[in-house]
């Protein structure tokens, strides 16, 4: 039981995570299947009946927008493994945190770099 309290913020951030990504295809799924029926009656579904049923284009900034608050994570991240060593006697934890935070940096970067680089279909 004791471990559960230091353990808790990172439970709490899972969940909540679980729980927008668990909501989110329920109600893709709630979608799919108007869709579906709709199909199978023969109606005619225009782009505009589609976007009243819920279903939502992608922003042209939604990676650029992914991309700069993966860096900025990052660099959190790195600036956190600085604080964490000051207090600590320990000054290996900088590399340690400078790599896991690599991971949100680099899918940032690749972010950053589809919004860029890739041709946009309008």
């Amino acid at each position: 039981m004791e471990i559960l309290v230091p353990l808790s913020p990172f439970i709490m951030v899972i969940a909540l995570v679980w729980l927008g990504a668990w909501s989110r295809a329920k109600s893709n799924k709630e979608v799919q299947k108007s869709i579906q029926k709709a199909i199978e009656k023969g109606v005619e579904l225009t782009p505009e009946t589609i976007k009243a049923m819920g279903v939502q284009e992608r922003s042209p900034q939604s990676d650029l927008r992914s991309g700069l608050i993966l860096i900025a994570i990052a660099f959190g991240l790195i600036v956190l493994s600085f604080g964490i060593s000051e207090a600590g006697e320990s000054s290996e934890i900088i590399a340690i945190m400078t790599g896991v935070a690599a991971i949100p940096g680099f899918i940032g970067v690749a972010l950053l770099m589809m919004h860029f680089f890739m041709k946009k279909d309008k």
